[in-house]
């Protein structure tokens, strides 16, 4: 059965603002990741392979490296995705009003992050720093389990090495216009970009100002992809 032009036109809608917005997160992630791991005792937020690889050669005693924040950033990461795998597991794939409540959620979870960063000494206080990133790191599970569930090829939001192999493997061995520009070297270059402005903002302000702008991005994707990809989706 062919399906109608008009749908097939809008599904591809559908399909162009779920990436836009799922970019946008992965610039958030670029974001937080610098301030965790410049401002919150070497931790990354977002990215738990990092986080993994650092608590490893924290156990093991090398280079001083921190082992407790990056235990505490992993566990509550995984809570995060928990509970938000729990409320869209019997959700159907796409952007669904559950969707919307997930990421609200996690941006308010950024918001309050960034509230104790600006109203404690998180630059001394390494117990700030582990609590700032234990919530920044939750809300990042949440939004890593929502991007499972939108389900945009090639945009996990929180980490980019499968995606640049697949970028690799895949798209520069088929040569061609899409080599040059195509979403999987558009999530690379946002996160990097995130990383960029995070570090800058973190050298010229500090983690608060930094997780506010992160906090903003969450806030203002959760408001478009709910009123332009889940009405359009068909939300039931």
């Amino acid at each position: 059965m062919i399906e109608p032009t008009g749908r097939t036109a809008l599904r591809q809608k559908v399909q162009t603002r779920g990436l836009v917005l799922m970019l946008a997160l992965t610039f958030v992630t670029g974001v937080v990741d610098a301030v965790g791991f410049l401002g919150l005792d070497r931790v990354f937020v977002g990215n738990m392979t990092g986080n993994i690889v650092i608590l490893g050669m924290g156990v093991a005693g090398a280079d001083e490296l921190p082992v407790l924040g990056p235990a505490v950033a992993l566990g509550t990461f995984v809570v995060g995705a928990f509970i938000a795998g729990m409320v869209l597991r019997s959700r159907p794939k796409g952007w669904t009003t559950a969707v919307t409540g997930c990421l609200a959620v996690g941006s308010v979870i950024l918001f309050g992050a960034a509230f104790a960063a600006a109203v404690t000494d998180v630059a001394g206080d390494l117990g700030a720093q582990i609590a700032v990133a234990a919530a920044t790191a939750a809300a990042m599970g949440v939004q890593a389990c929502v991007a499972r569930k939108v389900a945009i090829a090639d945009m996990t939001t929180v980490v980019v090495t499968s995606t640049l192999t697949s970028l690799a493997a895949e798209t520069w061995t088929r040569g061609g216009r899409e080599a040059l520009w195509n979403r999987r070297l558009g999530a690379i270059v946002l996160i990097f970009l995130g990383a960029v402005i995070g570090a800058l903002i973190l050298a010229v302000t500090g983690v608060a100002v930094a997780l506010t702008l992160a906090a903003v991005l969450s806030l203002v994707v959760t408001s478009a992809g709910h009123r332009y990809v889940r009405t359009a989706a068909g939300d039931e």
